[in-house]
Order: C-alpha cells, then structure tokens, then sequence
C-alpha cells in the first residue's frame, strides 16, 4: 500500500471527477490520501471529504500566499479546528518568498501560529517554503527551542544543505513528481540520502504530474510512479518502499487511523 501524504482534492483538475480520481488511486494501491488545505474557507469542504471518505483525511492550514488575506485568523480559531477526528496535519502552511504573494511578516506570524498550536497538539506541521531557505530554518530553530513538535517539508525541493539541516531538527521529507523530472538531479541526489525513516511520497494533485504523466492534470493515482522512481533511485523494491513510506506515514500522522 502507498499513502498520497499530499494532495488537494478540492482544487479543480480534481473536483470535477473526485470520487473517480479516488477511485483510480484506489486501483492502483494508493491506500489513503491527505487532503490538504489552503485556506479557511476550504477547511468545511476538506474535512466534510475526509467525513465521507474513510481512507481519506484532512489538514486544516494557510498557505503562505494566502497570508495576507488572514491576518484575523486566531489562534483559537485554528485550534478549534484540530478538534475533527479527521483532521490529522495543521497546514499547509510556511513561507514562499518566490511569489509574494503576501507581507512576509505576515507569512511568518502566521507560520509561527501554526507551530505553536502543533506544538500544543501534537499534530505534523505540513511546511510550503520556496526560495525562503534561510527564514524557514531559522523559525524552525527557533520554535524547537520553546518546545518539540512533528513536522515534514512537504514537496522538498529545497537544497541538500537545508535538507540535513530540517533532518537535524527532527522533520521528515516529502517527496512529489518534481523528483522525476529530467532536470531535478539535485533533487534526485537528496532522494538517495534522505534516511529511510524520514521519507514520505505525495502527488500534490493536481499539480506537478510525475514522469510519464507531465502535461496533464496530476491525480493521487500517480503517487505510485513517483514511488517506483525514488525506489529505483535507492536501490531498493518498489514495495519496500511502499511499506517503508507507509510506515513513516503512520509514525507522523499518528492521529490517521490505517
């Protein structure tokens, strides 16, 4: 069995045909989802697929680029939301400085809330950071010195450097279709080291399709072609890995019930 640890099935591209795109992921050994939000008003609709859908579970989080559009959420308010039994992650959420798409001040105070309601609950921080290597590791350090809390760097494509750095502080790897890509050998060198513990598989659909699906709409079923590659890459079976990510799944997202 793989678990899809991140994807977005409210997003168009996967909407339309939801249950069909489960469907496929199901035939095709993808045995539970992470259904990802972005914002507060996705939080009802994520959690209410997860309600429905008995392998399927949610997250409840702002992304980065939505920072701006947030500076009233409250604490309270994302607390209260962890409360679903399905709820499982709190994000995603991090910073992108690529985009600005919104204050990075803001992104940060936001990032820090969602550490510190993790930290209270005990539920994985999904992390967003793009091209903001440096601020990410230093909050991270930063927020581990007030007290532990589970997290991963999901879709990591971030360099080598600040993937032993994350590694240090506790957190686990995420790896989506971008690993694939004939122009991602940095990426693929970090796959082969990433400790077998640590490592987790995700399509984050619909976007990023994995080799040999690139161009189209991307959907949880392609979790498995990502797997197969990072299994070669590491020079083990495609069902080990399964196994091992499935494992590394559970231990992180300790709330799932698989």
């Amino acid at each position: 069995m793989l678990v899809d640890s991140h994807c977005h099935l409210e997003y168009k591209g996967l909407i339309e045909d939801q249950q069909g795109a489960l469907d496929r992921a199901r035939a095709a050994g993808i045995g539970a989802f992470l259904n990802i939000s972005t914002k507060r008003n996705e939080w009802g609709q994520v959690v209410a697929t997860a309600n429905r859908e008995a392998d399927v579970f949610a997250s409840v989080g702002i992304h980065p680029h939505e920072a701006d559009k947030h500076k009233d959420l409250t604490r309270a308010e994302l607390l209260a939301a962890t409360v679903n039994p399905d709820v499982i992650g709190i994000g995603e959420t991090g910073l992108d400085y690529y985009y600005e798409h919104s204050d990075r001040e803001t992104q940060q105070a936001l990032f820090r809330m969602h550490i510190d309601v993790a930290r209270e609950v005990q539920l994985p921080v999904i992390i967003h950071t793009r091209d903001a290597e440096e601020d990410t590791l230093s909050i991270l350090k930063e927020e581990m010195e007030k007290g532990a809390f589970p997290a991963l760097i999901h879709c990591f494509t971030a360099s080598a450097d600040f993937g032993r750095e994350v590694l240090d502080l506790g957190l686990s790897i995420s790896l989506s279709g971008i690993v694939t890509f004939k122009n991602a050998k940095d990426l693929q060198a970090v796959a082969k080291d990433v400790p077998d513990d640590r490592l987790l598989v995700e399509t984050d659909s619909p976007f990023l399709a994995p080799v040999p699906h690139r161009g189209k709409s991307c959907e949880p079923a392609f979790v498995a072609d990502t797997a197969r590659f990072i299994a070669e890459l590491r020079g083990v079976e495609a069902s080990q890995l399964a196994q091992q990510t499935t494992e590394n799944f559970t231990k992180l997202f300790s709330k799932a019930d698989l």
